[in-house]
């Protein structure tokens, strides 16, 4: 007989212990720790304490200010050609034990790539005016 079994067929409960003890620590955690970090911090706010901080920089305009969809795009971009980069270190890792098909698959792969590169350049999408 297991001895996570008390009777055939039906499960101990004391197996569920370290999940309660688990979840209690998960709620208790960042309850303490919000109660200690009320006791260090200033209770005393001044304007300037309260101002968003900006490299030292005084703000100039509305946080809110509408921004050209250049950024965006350009953001965008970035993210999908560095994500996809990352892809290439596993592939380099067991280069070795793909052989010729990790060899072509990654050929085509990169191709796919530079062809979107190529298309965005293109479009204008990587240009600042």
């Amino acid at each position: 007989m297991h001895t996570l079994y008390l009777k055939e067929g039906t499960l101990s409960h004391a197996q569920y212990i370290p999940l309660l003890i688990f979840l209690v620590i998960a709620i208790l955690f960042p309850l303490v720790t919000l109660a200690i970090a009320r006791f260090f911090r200033p209770s005393k706010f001044s304007k300037s304490k309260l101002s968003p901080y900006e490299c030292g920089i005084e703000e100039i305009t509305e946080a809110r200010e509408n921004f050209n969809v250049r950024y965006y795009i350009v953001a965008v971009v970035f993210l999908i050609f560095d994500v996809e980069t990352i892809f290439l270190y596993p592939w380099a890792v067991k280069y070795r034990v793909l052989g010729l098909f990790g060899f072509v698959e990654m050929g085509i792969f990169l191709l796919i790539l530079i062809f979107g590169y190529v298309y965005a350049w293109k479009k204008g999408a990587l240009e600042w005016e």
